[in-house]
């Protein structure tokens, strides 16, 4: 029994299905990029603040 060769409608089909998978891996791994350098980047601003309130704690403490 031969196979027939696709109908062309449904290779674009799968071409765009394809694609359409592609982008929704690449912006699922870009969200969660960002979420990581989120993650970071609020350490780091708790880190300086918690760096400055000492040294305001330390500046109050030499004015008393």
């Amino acid at each position: 029994m031969a196979s027939e060769p696709p109908h062309p409608a449904i290779e674009r089909i799968e071409r765009a299905v394809s694609r359409i998978e592609q982008a929704a891996a690449a912006r699922a791994y870009d969200a969660d990029s960002m979420a990581r350098r989120h993650a970071a980047l609020r350490e780091r601003m708790e880190e300086a603040v918690a760096a400055l309130d000492e040294l305001i704690a330390r500046e109050d403490g030499d004015k008393s």
